[in-house]
This record gives C-alpha cells, sequence and structure tokens, in this order.
C-alpha cells in the first residue's frame, strides 16, 4: 500500500492549536517540574553556601586637566615663571596608563598580593588577607625565580612559639619556632605570628605562591576604568574580589603607584635640568672670569681707563690744535706778507688791524705810518735836504729797521710754535688712529664679557626656577574617594543565581518533555484520529489497571465499564437501519497488541449484561488469544470447523457461564489461513447465527499483516476499528483512513482504546463515582 501525504499525521498540525490543551498536555508531568524546580534551587543554595563572595571596591580621581578644572589650576601662582606648561592630558592615555601590565606590576610587588594565605576548611578553603592572617611568611630572596615560582605550602599552628610545616599534599615536614630562619626549595624564609589566639591552635594556614604574571593578568583583566564624564577629567576605578579589605588595598596602591611614577618622571626632568644647569655654571664661571682678566689686562698694557671718554678728549684736543695750528698759520703768513711788503714797498704805508699777535709791532708799525705821513706832508712842501724831513727819513729807517726786526723775530716765534703744535697735533692724530682699534679688540673682549655673563644670570634664574618646579611638582591624579565599597556581596548575585535556578528548574523539565513529545508519533487522544481518519469515532476505552482482562460486570460503575455501556449505546444507534436478524459485528485494528481481543471479550460481556444473545467468534486464527482472556480451552474450534465440512456450527461453539454468551474458539493455527477463511464455511457460522443470536461479535486479524479480514469484511454490518492510544503510530492512521476512503470496510467506524485519563489529552479527570485519581508517584 503506498503512502498518501493526505494521511500524514503532519497534517494535525492543520488542526487549530488549544492552549489549554497545550497546557494540560504539560501539566500532567507536573511532578517533573516540582522535581526540577527543588533540585535545581537545592543546587543554586549549595552552589551559593560554598562559592566565595565577590565584593565590589571603588574610588574616583581626578586627573590634571587644564581645561577641565584640573591639578594645575591649583598652582596657577607659578604660571608667570612658564613652569606648569599647557597642562593638557588625554585622559584615554592616562586610563591605558591605570592599565598597564608595569603599575599593575609593580601594585602586586609592593604589596606581595602573588603570596596568598587561605584557612583550612572542611569543603572550602577560605581567603584571608595578609594583614589579617595570623601568621606572616617573610621571603628574604625576591628574585625573578621567586616570582615565576607556583608552589603551595600548609602551617599548622600549634602554639604562641611553634608550628609545624607541611607541604601541598598535607604531608608534615618538620616542627618550628616562630621567627626561625627556614631553607627551602624558594628560598630562605621566617615565619612569625601576626594576630595568634588560642583557638587558632592545630590551625591549618595554606600559603600559595602564583606566578606574578598569572596574578597580574588576572587583576589587569579583573580591574575596571572608566571616564564617569567625558565633559569632566574624573576617572573611577573598580575591583571585584574576594576579599573586600584585599580589593580596597589593590585600588588605594594602584593610585599611589601611578601618582608615583608621575611625580618620578616629572622630578626626574627638574633633577636632570638642575645638575645640567649646576654644571654649565661651573665651566661659565670659569669662562666668565677668564674674559674679565684678560679685560683688565688690556687695559692695563693700553694704559686706559675709559676708551670713549679718552677718545672725546682726544678729539677735542686735537680741535684745539688743529686751530692753533691755524691761527699760527695765518700769523706766519700776515708776517711773511708783512716782510715781503716791507722789501717791496720802502715808502709804503704799513698794513694795521691784521690781528697780528705782537704788541710791540704794532705800536712800531702806527709810529711808522705816522712818521711816513708825516715826512710826505711835509716833502710836499719842502724838499728831501729839509732837515725836518731828513730827520724824520731817519726816524722812519730806524722804525723800519725795528719793524723788520721784529717780523723776523715773530716769523721766528710763530715757526716754532707752529712746529711744535704740529708735533701735538701728530701725536694726537696717532693716538686718535690707535683708538678703533684698541675700542674693536676692547668691544669683542666687552662683548664675550657680556654674553658670558647674560648666559650666567640667565641659568641662575633658571635654576632658581627650577628648583620651585621641583619643590611644586604635583602627581597626575588628586584622590576624590578613597577606595570603598558595601559589604553586600556583588557576586554571586543571590537572586539572579535563585531565578535562573527556578527558570532553569522550569524549562530543563520542559525541554526534556517537549523532545520527548517532539519524537512522539504514537496516537493520543481522538482529535489526533478525527484529523486523519473521517471514519465516524463510536468510542473511547480508558486505559485499564491490573491483569484483570475482563472488565465489565453488573454492579461496576468503574470509568472502564461505563465507557463500554456507551460503545454499546452508540452501537445500537449505528445498527439501528440493519435488517432484521443478528447484528454482524467485525473488529480488527492496523497492528498487533492494540486491543481489539480485549475490546471484542468486553464488547460481547457488555451487550451481554443487557439480555442480548452475544457469540463471540475468534476469527484471528493466526494469533488466537481467547483461552487468555476466557480462562477455558476447547478441543474445537473455528479453524476444525473450517478445515471438516462434516462439523456442525453447534459442535465447536460453547457458552461462557462466567460471562453470559457463547464463544467460538479460534481452534488450532493452520498453515493457510487465508484459504481456509475464504472456502465458504465461515458463511456458515454467520448464518446460524444470524437467527440464535442478537450480535455476532468476530475478533478478526490486524489489515496491515494479513488480507483475513478483507476477505471477511463482506458480511459485516458494522467494522469496528480499534486504535490504541500511546501505543498506535499516527503514521498507521493512512490505513484506517484509506480503508475508509476506499469503502473497503463497510459501515467502518473508530473506536479508540487505552486512553490515559491522567495524561489530560484533553480529557476531564471522570465523573460520579469513576473518578480518575492520579498516583502521587506516577511521572509518566
Amino acid at each position: 500500500m503506498q503512502n498518501d501525504n493526505r494521511y500524514d499525521s503532519k497534517n494535525l498540525n492543520n488542526e487549530p492549536t488549544s492552549i489549554r490543551a497545550e497546557i494540560e498536555k504539560y501539566s500532567f508531568y507536573w511532578k517533573w517540574f516540582v522535581l526540577g524546580i527543588f533540585i535545581s534551587l537545592g543546587l543554586a543554595f549549595l552552589y551559593l553556601r560554598y562559592t566565595a563572595n565577590e565584593y565590589q571596591v571603588s574610588t574616583t580621581i581626578l586627573i590634571e586637566d587644564e581645561k577641565k578644572g584640573g591639578l594645575t589650576s591649583e598652582l596657577s601662582v607659578f604660571e608667570d615663571l612658564g613652569l606648569l606648561g599647557s597642562g593638557q592630558t588625554s585622559l584615554d592615555n592616562e586610563i591605558e596608563l591605570l592599565k598597564s601590565r608595569t603599575l599593575m606590576e609593580s601594585v602586586i610587588k609592593s604589596l606581595g598580593v602573588n603570596v596568598t594565605y587561605h584557612s583550612h576548611g572542611r569543603i572550602k578553603n577560605s581567603e584571608i588577607f595578609y594583614k589579617k592572617a595570623p601568621v606572616k611568611v617573610n621571603f628574604f630572596t625576591k628574585d625573578s625565580i621567586f616570582f615565576a615560582r607556583d608552589t603551595t605550602f600548609i602551617i599548622q599552628l600549634k602554639s604562641p612559639t611553634s608550628f609545624s610545616l607541611k607541604n601541598s599534599k598535607g604531608e608534615k615536614k618538620a616542627d618550628y619556632s616562630f621567627g626561625e630562619s627556614i631553607k627551602t626549595n624558594f628560598g630562605e624564609i621566617t615565619i612569625t605570628p601576626s594576630d595568634f589566639k588560642k583557638q587558632l591552635e592545630e590551625t591549618e594556614i595554606i600559603v600559595q605562591i602564583t606566578p606574578l604574571t598569572k596574578v597580574v593578568e588576572h587583576y589587569r583583566s579583573a580591574i575596571q576604568i572608566l571616564a564617569v564624564n567625558r565633559n569632566a577629567s574624573v576617572i573611577m576605578i573598580s575591583l571585584k574580589d574576594k576579599v573586600k579589605l584585599k580589593a580596597e588595598t589593590i585600588v588605594n596602591n594602584l593610585v599611589m603607584q601611578y601618582n608615583k611614577n608621575a611625580v618620578s618622571d616629572k622630578s626626574l626632568i627638574a633633577k636632570k635640568t638642575n645638575s645640567f644647569i649646576e654644571d654649565r655654571l661651573q665651566i661659565i664661571n670659569k669662562d666668565l672670569l677668564s674674559v674679565e682678566e684678560g679685560a683688565e689686562a688690556f687695559k692695563t698694557e693700553n694704559r686706559l681707563t675709559d676708551i670713549a671718554s679718552e677718545a672725546t678728549l682726544g678729539l677735542e684736543t686735537k680741535s684745539d690744535v688743529e686751530k692753533n695750528i691755524i691761527d699760527l698759520t695765518t700769523q706766519l703768513k700776515l708776517v711773511e706778507f708783512l716782510s715781503e711788503h716791507l722789501s717791496r714797498n720802502t715808502d709804503d704805508l704799513i698794513p694795521t688791524n691784521l690781528d697780528i699777535s705782537n704788541g710791540g709791532l704794532d705800536q712800531n708799525t702806527l709810529k711808522y705810518n705816522e712818521l711816513l705821513l708825516e715826512r710826505n706832508r711835509i716833502s710836499q712842501s719842502s724838499s728831501e735836504l729839509n732837515p725836518v724831513i731828513i730827520n724824520l727819513n731817519k726816524q722812519i729807517a730806524n722804525v723800519r729797521e725795528s719793524i723788520v726786526q721784529s717780523l723776523v723775530n715773530l716769523q721766528s716765534t710763530l715757526t716754532i710754535s707752529l712746529n711744535q703744535l704740529q708735533r701735538q697735533e701728530y701725536r694726537i692724530a696717532s693716538k686718535m688712529a690707535a683708538v678703533p682699534g684698541q675700542e674693536r679688540e676692547f668691544r669683542s673682549i666687552q662683548r664675550q664679557q657680556e654674553i658670558i655673563e647674560a648666559l650666567y644670570l640667565y641659568l641662575l634664574q633658571k635654576r632658581e626656577e627650577n628648583a620651585i618646579t621641583l619643590a611644586a611638582t604635583v602627581p597626575n591624579a588628586k584622590i576624590i574617594d578613597k577606595a570603598n565599597g558595601s559589604n553586600i556581596p556583588v557576586a554571586p548575585n543571590r537572586k539572579i543565581i535563585y531565578l535562573a535556578a527556578l527558570s532553569l528548574g522550569l524549562l530543563i523539565p520542559l525541554a526534556i518533555i517537549y523532545i520527548i513529545l517532539l519524537f512522539d508519533n504514537k496516537v493520543h487522544n481522538s482529535k489526533e484520529v478525527e484529523a486523519v481518519v473521517k471514519a465516524p469515532l463510536i468510542g473511547e476505552i480508558p486505559k485499564t489497571k491490573g491483569d484483570k482482562k475482563v472488565l465489565v460486570s453488573t454492579k461496576d460503575r468503574s470509568a472502564i465499564a461505563e465507557s463500554y455501556r456507551m460503545l454499546r449505546t452508540n452501537l445500537e444507534f449505528m445498527l439501528s437501519g440493519s435488517k432484521q436478524g443478528a447484528k454482524n459485528i467485525f473488529i480488527t485494528s492496523s497492528l498487533s497488541g492494540e486491543g481489539k481481543t480485549f475490546v471484542s471479550v468486553n464488547l460481547a460481556s457488555v451487550l451481554a449484561l443487557s439480555n442480548k444473545k452475544v457469540l463471540l467468534v475468534g476469527a484471528d486464527i493466526r494469533k488466537p488469544r481467547f483461552e487468555e482472556y476466557l480462562g477455558k480451552k476447547t478441543e474445537k474450534g473455528l479453524t476444525h470447523f473450517l478445515m471438516d465440512n462434516s462439523l456442525e456450527v453447534q459442535d465447536v461453539i460453547v457458552h461462557s457461564d462466567a460471562h453470559n454468551f457463547d464463544v467460538l474458539h479460534s481452534g488450532v493455527i493452520p498453515p493457510n489461513p487465508s484459504e481456509l477463511l475464504s472456502n465458504g464455511r465461515f458463511e456458515v457460522i454467520l448464518d446460524y447465527g444470524r437467527d440464535k443470536y442478537d450480535f455476532i461479535i468476530i475478533d478478526t486479524s490486524p489489515v496491515k499483516l494479513v488480507t483475513d479480514t478483507l476477505i471477511l469484511g463482506k458480511s459485516a454490518d458494522l467494522f469496528l476499528y480499534v486504535i490504541r492510544a500511546n501505543y498506535s503510530d499516527k503514521r498507521m492512521l493512512e490505513i484506517p483512513a484509506r480503508l475508509y476512503e476506499e469503502k473497503r470496510l463497510p459501515n467502518m467506524t473508530v473506536l479508540l482504546n487505552d486512553i490515559d485519563l491522567e495524561r489530560g489529552y484533553g480529557y476531564g479527570l471522570g465523573y460520579g463515582k469513576f473518578e480518575v485519581k492520579k498516583s502521587w508517584w506516577k511521572f509518566f
């Protein structure tokens, strides 16, 4: 038989999903959810009980930033010296510096955090910060080998003065006294008590040395450094750790090391600058002394006090000398002129008012001119022989001789004076000619002196400024709030863990059940059957409990008994239009084990209870099971009748007194069941029963495995197709669906057997006296 997608179980998905039905489907497993919640909450409790708490501490610091009101604003008094620079700091750069491996390594080394102390517990060990530990281990050698060490040892306290040392396995090595030097494979150590109490005797303290790189990376990843506000230079540093005091100490030390490094960097520049200035001052001091000594020697050698003053005085003297030379030369020329005049003109008047600086010459000249004028006046009226004229001529000659002699003397005097002035002028000119060279040479010496002196004074000023800078060096960060945190642990988050445990307690069973149901291809309720098989659903038989096979009795008010009574009513309705005589009801299923024999026996029983004559025929001759239900063996049955034509129907029918109906057992299993059923003898049984009984119930073979049922089906008044809930495969529903569609089974109806009311597949929990009670222990 080929598959037809029309009857695929996936067609069920086309049906609208009932939320209530889904809830009821999962609510059947409520005990699993309760158990899951109980287990998950229990595990969460144990996890929280034995998981170390983590505390978060944080500090806020203000980073130096002039634009955002950082630390430099507090030192603005020094701005006029130009010592503070721009004061601008990149906040991101400072955050990276705070996160640096080098800075964290300095913190770990300074605090010794790579050495941890733990108190030994029954289930877990609790860490103790070294400041609170009852003992302290002092390591004498902290070198690269020590910081790379990964080891553990145990200190067992004996008394206030002694202790035992054990290895990591708890093996005792030796007893020691506190303060005693101990040689170990990781160096020499001493152990001293810090806070020993009487109740600590026999307490074990576990000391663990962790490699420095591992500790550094752990805290670098654990610490959180964030800018509080991008418009402000404030940074928050936070850290989670199992020991609150330890976290506070690490964060505070981190800020301290950061400031220490910043101050060290700034001070280093100032110290280097100071050293440079001092060295240069010593050298320049020597150079300045040498230049000043050179200037002193130059002035001494050249007999100089002040070149500029002396040059000015020389110029003034030279000007006076030159003026005197001009005056003397002029007078000398006048003298020469008079002498020449006197030699050429004997009777001429001598010029006067020539500014010749000689009083005698001037008097003689006046006298000479007067005598000459007098003689010339007299000679106009007298001859040369006039005694007066002769006397005047003598006087004129004498005066003239005196004038000539005076001119000769004056010329000689003026010449001597002129020569002296000319020599003085030469000396002055020579001295003045040497002044530019002396001035240039001295100016060079003076310039060198001024340069060295200015540099010397500059360095003295910078030395003082640098001293102020060194004294005013401030850290990069100002602590706003010291590291602190709440005493309430931030991890593990109990509310979140309990909520997660509760969620997992619900989700894990839900997921498991969902997966089970997802892969569950069994038929569970009538809706799944009706979605594929369009044949009428004539009844639903609940699941039975116990080993009892025939469940219907007169006084039975159970759910299964009532379901068979309901089935009986529905059958009578379905057969109300049938012909007179016995009603042939064939019962079959797709596969063996779906309960068709069980239904056949109990249906015969419930029909018999209504005073109907019922014949139960075991037509499943391949696997007969009536004896399991009725508990009675017969020598002859249906197969004997079919094979032996000499037998009558009444010869193979037996009466069941316990159930008040007749039974035709299957008999022995024949080698050719199909041929035997189709030889015509089976119709004889039906003809016989038509007048003797009200109902003939025929239990036939499964239709998927053999064709026996199809061979006998043409004589049926009604076909009861049994489908077993929680057993039959949904894919098998295509068989009854196709048989009904093709009308190969007359008047076919469907009976859903073995439904589980407790699972809640859309069923109620019962009614009246046959209410279904769930077992507290039953999960599935």
